[in-house]
């Protein structure tokens, strides 16, 4: 799926679009250059699965979880320089049934990001719109 978006709040609509279709053990593969909307875009995936916490960046954590109808866990991986990192924190306990998984800047570790995953691409265009892809 292509989308287009202009502002902040139609990006996060198209996460929650998204977030609608999102069920337990789902994975969201997210990708981007900075400041593209990728934590706006998870925001709307929160607010899909029924979260009203605040949604901010795990930049610096690598992972936060929020508690809705799912549990999701938002992952950063930009700080992160290993995929061993990953494993220490326990990465794959996080990707259970009851939980929806969010890993921004996946494709910085593709082999630690399962197949199924929904790979999201948000990118800038030339008249200042953002690109969202979607792809299962």
């Amino acid at each position: 799926m292509l989308m287009y978006s202009k502002t902040e709040k139609e990006t996060e609509n198209a996460g929650y679009e998204l977030g609608k279709t999102l069920r337990g053990g789902d994975i969201v593969a997210l990708n981007g250059d900075l400041g593209t909307g990728k934590t706006v875009f998870t925001r709307g995936i929160a607010r899909a699965l029924g979260i009203s916490a605040p949604i901010q960046s795990p930049t610096f954590t690598i992972v936060r979880e929020y508690r809705g109808e799912l549990r999701l866990c938002h992952f950063d991986l930009y700080r992160v320089t290993e995929a061993e990192e990953l494993y220490e924190i326990g990465f794959e306990d996080y990707l259970d049934d009851d939980t929806v998984a969010v890993i921004e800047w996946a494709d910085m570790f593709p082999e630690v990001i399962p197949k199924k995953a929904v790979r999201v691409t948000i990118g800038y265009c030339p008249d200042g719109r953002r690109r969202i892809e979607t792809e299962r």
